[in-house]
């Protein structure tokens, strides 16, 4: 490579090179291990705001939220916060909007949700789909 990955832009990276988020090799459990403690590696958007570029951004809804970790736990980029156990809110200076936590979210309707970027918080909480009961579609 002819410069360091973190001063290369988007279009420079080496062809099928994979983007780690986390530096060498992990033997520990990473759920046990709290976000600003975590080794990341110089790919990440840890290190890096992503919030200029994102399109859609996931909401979270702390009234269907059964704090179950899985959004925490699944983050690529650890931009879900959380403390003891309990989901807290979205880091949307590094959520690149993949929207890896609404897949992983179970609850009915779902907690976290994706939705433009420029919509309000507030507005997307307001559309806000109502719980599905069994047999409905």
């Amino acid at each position: 490579m002819s410069k360091p990955i973190s001063e290369m832009g988007w279009d420079e990276l080496v062809p099928g090179a994979a983007l780690f988020t986390f530096n060498g090799d992990i033997n520990y459990n990473i759920a046990d291990i709290q976000p600003e403690d975590r080794m990341y590696s110089e790919t990440s958007s840890k290190s890096m705001s992503v919030g200029d570029w994102r399109v859609i951004k996931p909401v979270w809804n702390s009234e269907t939220c059964i704090d179950c970790q899985n959004c925490w736990i699944f983050c690529p980029d650890t931009s879900i916060i959380a403390r003891n156990k309990e989901m807290k809110g979205i880091d949307y200076e590094h959520c690149k909007g993949c929207g890896l936590c609404v897949s992983v979210c179970p609850t009915n309707p779902k907690s976290l949700l994706m939705f433009n970027e420029y919509e309000t918080v507030e507005d997307a909480l307001g559309k806000w789909p109502e719980k599905k009961k069994k047999g409905e579609e």
